[in-house]
């Protein structure tokens, strides 16, 4: 075995890994393979004899590149004349087969939520990172200082402070009957179709959140309450539906006339709908969920 398919090798035993702290930091699945093309290269020019931890080595070099791009990130925001809110993070979706073990799909899907996605998002690049490598991938302070510019003590403020706002915002657990989930969402898509407000409001707890990315050209908007969300949920009628499960949880992608057009996310506490996520920007669904709508899934 030739030094490039030995480096390959050992390259593939940690890109799941890799994959799932850049997605962690970006949000983006195409940004977050980049990133970790982006390691491959730099690991293929590197003096690998000089790598004593490969697997802390990898994930520094990604972390690195994620920083960067969540600082270039924030300046085109800055930038702009007028600022849009954030978009909400790419979703995981899988199909739900009804013959599947439901526990299966969630193994397979990022378990990250998109509510933490959404909260990550709202960090400091330097914040998210501190958070990202020490509290979900147990990276050392010493070795995230370097990348933040920081020292070992000042980086673990950094986590700190993440940690109390993402604590501050988690969601309620989700009930673990995964079936019962399902049920939950079938009947606001039974509500939806037939019109029935009160049905619809039924399903919905009296302060969920709906949150919804419309895409380019129009700000991603927050809605409140189940009477205003029920609203919402009207847009949905006579659209083809097609169970998948997003980031483990229930949800559902639309289709018009065999095209794609939203991906939407549920999560259910105590038999009631209390968030949602939603993408309403079709050619987004389309890259993201398209091939389960062409399969017929």
């Amino acid at each position: 075995m030739d030094r490039n398919e030995w480096l390959a090798e050992r390259f593939e035993e940690h890109r799941p890994r890799l994959r799932a702290v850049a997605y962690r930091m970006l949000g983006s699945l195409a940004e977050a393979e980049d990133a970790v093309q982006d390691a491959w290269l730099r690991l293929s020019r590197a003096e690998t004899g000089d790598i004593d931890n490969l697997g802390g080595w990898l994930t520094t070099v990604v972390g690195r590149e994620c920083l960067h791009v969540l600082r270039s990130r924030r300046r085109r925001r800055e930038d702009l004349v007028a600022p849009v809110g954030t978009p909400l993070p790419d979703p995981v979706v899988f199909a739900a087969d009804d013959d599947a073990d439901p526990e299966q799909h969630a193994l397979i899907a990022d378990s990250v939520s998109l509510a933490l996605l959404v909260v990550l998002d709202s960090l400091a690049p330097a914040e998210r990172l501190a958070f990202v490598l020490h509290d979900m991938f147990d990276l050392p302070f010493d070795e995230i200082a370097p990348l933040v510019g920081r020292t070992p003590a000042a980086a673990r403020q950094l986590a700190s402070r993440a940690r109390r706002r993402v604590r501050g915002t988690e969601p309620p657990a989700a009930d673990p009957d995964h079936g019962r989930q399902r049920e939950v969402v079938d009947a606001f898509y039974d509500a939806a179709n037939s019109g029935d407000f009160g049905a619809l409001v039924e399903v919905l707890d009296p302060d969920v959140v709906f949150r919804a990315d419309y895409g380019p050209g129009r700000e991603p908007a927050v809605y409140r309450g189940a009477a205003t969300v029920a609203k919402q949920a009207r847009r949905a009628r006579g659209a083809d539906l097609h169970r998948v499960l997003v980031n483990g949880l229930p949800g559902v992608v639309t289709s018009r006339r065999g095209r794609p057009v939203s991906i939407m996310a549920f999560r259910v506490v105590e038999g009631r709908i209390v968030e949602i996520h939603g993408i309403r920007d079709s050619e987004r669904v389309q890259r993201l969920a398209g091939h389960l709508v062409r399969a017929g899934r």
